[in-house]
């Protein structure tokens, strides 16, 4: 409780309530106690005093009864706040106007000086509010920009392949559902009470404890770290297929995506590292051009199919590709359900960016749950779409040679004058969904689009993981949960900038970057993700069904 401080212009005998002998006798005034009467402003409007007259005794124990203005955190601009009188003030003797001792002396600092310096800050303008988002720049935009990643230009027409339109709807549904369960838990704990910043781990471990906040903070930080390597991984293996096709090639393909990784990674560490600043307006940038690039695929898709694509196995809308492609073909050592289920999964992940800058929003409590959600519900439905419609349009197998056309033969591709049977018996088919990568590239109106929609998506999404990470693990350092780690919790700078926490995000990454090979990364970081929301949801669970007081 803040205390007002004894100065030369406050006179501790004021602090007294002083009270008609009635009043103290038990006896009631016939005309009846008038609350307001008994507060008012006194000096500086820190003290209490009363009306009525009459001195009482040092060490008396009627204490001025609580009032709402001692204890609200705001206050209108141009009022003066109102204190509660001090133990200390009410029982010191009334004479005796010294200061009260250094250990209740807490607030000098926070008063304002003397009253003339008081009146002339009255006449000032209010200070300046800080700039609040509202939920659909604090919290959809983010989500959706951290949803959209890799995942969705570089694998999913894969996915759709091996486990046909059919599964992977169910695939995106499952997914949807447990990051939809999780946004309910994560809007439920982050709008518990006042909502301040600090992030997913700050809001879980001081709504529900260290116990549950530790666990799944040292997860996602885990995880974020591991999701920093995946994105990477994407741009790494974008720039090395433009590369290759351009004749330039610096060792082999998985040393090129190792070195390029390595050296993005060690770019977007020093730009995480001067200051993220700008990161908030190049948010809707990104978004704009992801949405662009969508814009292209779709008119892409209308188009008709030129010679070059059709040997590429584009062919435009076909409801005999489209009943083709819809039941699966699983293929290779992932080609389960649950192998594509934990590949495709962390293009889920990213829901919780809203609640992440929960100390910068407007309204918390309205703008995270409905940001979160709807971010969900959009970026499923262009899951959804996307795969349905590049499986109606591509077919599994091409060979990319415009002399392979055929009118005498059997299969899918034969309907429309090509025929792919050597490369599908001898399997050194290029191209189709099954087989090429960069689909959705190759089906868009304007190729570059595409490109320019992967690095928007994958250079975010990697730079949002490498800032989230080292906060959250930060965090956990600073609380004293494990041992051993608190060398990383030491912050730098008026911010407090961790940029030991930053380093080992960063060595983490590096070595998730090694691999490579963005298939054998995704299942890693589902597990831990799904984990993370799983202590989420379990948390919640627990603390509504036992009633928590919280």
């Amino acid at each position: 409780m803040e205390l007002p401080a004894a100065n030369d212009n406050v006179k501790l005998s004021a602090y007294r309530p002083n009270l008609p002998l009635s009043v103290l006798n038990g006896k009631a005034p016939s005309e009846g106690f008038d609350e307001s009467d008994y507060y008012q402003c006194y000096g500086d409007g820190s003290s209490v005093t009363s009306h009525a007259s009459g001195a009482l005794t040092g060490y008396e124990t009627l204490d001025a009864p609580p009032h709402y203005d001692f204890y609200a955190n705001t206050q209108v601009w141009g009022r003066r706040r109102r204190f509660r009188p001090s133990l200390y003030q009410l029982h010191g003797n009334p004479e005796d106007d010294s200061k009260p001792p250094m250990y209740e002396e807490t607030t000098a600092e926070q008063m304002e000086g003397d009253t003339s310096e008081e009146d002339e800050e009255e006449q000032k303008e209010p200070p300046p509010e800080p700039t609040r988002f509202g939920w659909v720049q604090g919290v959809m935009i983010r989500c959706m920009l951290n949803i959209w990643g890799v995942i969705l230009y570089l694998r999913l027409s894969w996915i759709t392949a091996q486990a046909g339109i059919g599964l992977t709807w169910l695939i995106i549904l499952i997914s949807s559902t447990i990051t939809g369960i999780t946004g309910l838990s994560t809007s439920a704990i982050a709008t518990n009470g006042k909502v301040k910043g600090g992030g997913t781990y700050f809001l879980i471990s001081r709504s529900l404890g260290p116990e549950l906040g530790g666990s799944i903070g040292l997860i996602f930080a885990f995880a974020n770290a591991v999701a920093v390597a995946m994105h990477t991984v994407g741009f790494a293996e974008t720039v090395t297929d433009l590369m290759r096709e351009h004749g330039a090639v610096m060792v082999d393909r998985t040393n090129d995506i190792r070195i390029i990784g390595i050296l993005t990674v060690t770019c977007l560490l020093a730009i995480s590292m001067a200051g993220m600043e700008w990161e908030s307006k190049a948010q809707v940038l990104f978004f704009l051009v992801i949405m662009v690039s969508f814009a292209s695929y779709i008119v892409g898709t209308i188009i008709p199919a030129s010679v070059e694509k059709q040997a590429k196995g584009f062919f435009s809308y076909r409801a005999a590709i489209f009943a083709a492609n819809f039941v699966p073909d699983w293929r290779g050592p992932e080609g389960t359900f649950f192998g594509m289920f934990s590949i495709f999964f962390p293009s889920a992940t990213g829901i919780l960016a809203g609640a992440n800058i929960s100390g910068d929003l407007k309204n918390p409590t309205i703008a995270i749950p409905r940001g979160t959600l709807m971010a969900i519900f959009w970026t499923t439905f262009s899951y959804l779409i996307i795969s349905a419609t590049v499986a109606s349009c591509v077919i599994r197998d091409a060979s990319g040679s415009i002399n392979d056309t055929s009118l005498s033969c059997d299969g899918l591709s034969c309907q429309y004058g090509w025929d792919f049977s050597e490369c599908i018996n001898n399997k050194t088919c290029t191209y189709g969904i099954s087989n090429y990568y960069q689909t959705l590239s190759m089906v868009s109106a304007f190729a570059p689009l595409i490109t320019a929609g992967i690095f928007g998506a994958t250079l975010s999404s990697a730079l949002a993981c490498l800032v989230s990470a080292p906060k959250v693990f930060q965090c956990l350092c600073k609380d004293h949960l494990y041992p051993l780690i608190g060398f990383f919790g030491k912050g730098y700078g008026k911010n407090h900038e961790p940029l030991r926490a930053y380093l080992l995000t960063y060595i983490i990454a590096s070595c998730f970057i090694i691999i490579a090979e963005l298939n054998a990364i995704a299942p890693i970081i589902s597990n831990f993700y799904l984990c993370s929301y799983a202590l989420i949801n379990f948390s919640c669970f627990h603390a509504s069904i036992t009633n928590s007081p919280g």
